[in-house]
């Protein structure tokens, strides 16, 4: 569960490639060429033939995430793990349940494919989870799904940059964070609820930033991958 050190900036950005077919995923991909090492693939991707892009990439010597959030029985989601974690994924996402975890954990056997565990979604907010029937706050289910985490041995947390100082304090120095709702300055959030910029992420204390629109969505998407790096190099130097 521990982390190497990661001194890199290119290490510490994941492209999310939220797009809707391999041929514009690979016109990404090349036009941020050497740029960027570590790709996310989530549901539309990956049931767009993204799967078999994830192949290629990791034959290219790129790292890649799968951010399939899996969440069912025992068995299937142990089963899921384990084709993940033959594909060579860097990275896979499951619901931070108890059960679900522990099945991820075996399920990856001894490959090095790491399981991070999703707490709350960065697009949920109070409302939500009291719409959805939680009485908790947002604060105090992530503290409770970070500490079942960590009790269980999980590789990694997946939460919003707004909540990773206080994942940090919980899961100790041990097990990576990874941040999506990370947004440059000046960029739109989206439907993101809970955001911040490259450098406050890893000020927090993430390992990872997930980025997408911001990169993807630019006229120059190297430039602006560059530019995450640059803050990401900063926050690192300021440490």
């Amino acid at each position: 569960m521990t982390s190497a050190p990661l001194t890199d900036p290119k290490d510490r950005l994941i492209v999310a490639l939220d797009l809707s077919s391999v041929g514009a995923a690979e016109s990404i991909v090349a036009r941020l060429g050497d740029s960027v090492t570590f790709y996310k693939i989530g549901y539309e991707l990956g049931f767009a033939g993204g799967l078999g892009f994830a192949r290629e990439l990791i034959a290219d010597g790129k790292k890649v995430f799968i951010d399939f959030k899996l969440h069912d029985i025992g068995n299937t989601v142990a089963r899921g793990v384990a084709s993940l974690a033959a594909l060579g994924a860097s990275f896979a996402t499951v619901h931070a349940y108890p059960q679900t975890m522990r099945a991820a954990m075996e399920g990856k056997g001894a490959s090095p494919l790491r399981i991070l565990a999703v707490t709350v979604l960065t697009s949920y907010d109070a409302a939500d989870l009291a719409e959805a029937g939680y009485s908790a706050s947002v604060e105090e289910t992530v503290a409770r799904r970070v500490v079942q985490a960590r009790e269980i041995g999980i590789d990694g947390i997946v939460c919003a940059p707004t909540d990773a100082t206080r994942v940090r304090t919980l899961l100790g120095p041990k097990g990576a964070i990874v941040t999506p709702g990370v947004r440059p300055d000046g960029a739109a959030s989206g439907d993101q609820k809970r955001v911040a910029t490259p450098y406050a992420a890893i000020r927090a204390g993430a390992d990872h930033l997930v980025v997408g629109r911001p990169i993807v969505a630019s006229p120059d998407p190297a430039a602006a991958a560059r530019a995450v790096q640059a803050e990401i190099a900063a926050a690192l130097a300021a440490s």
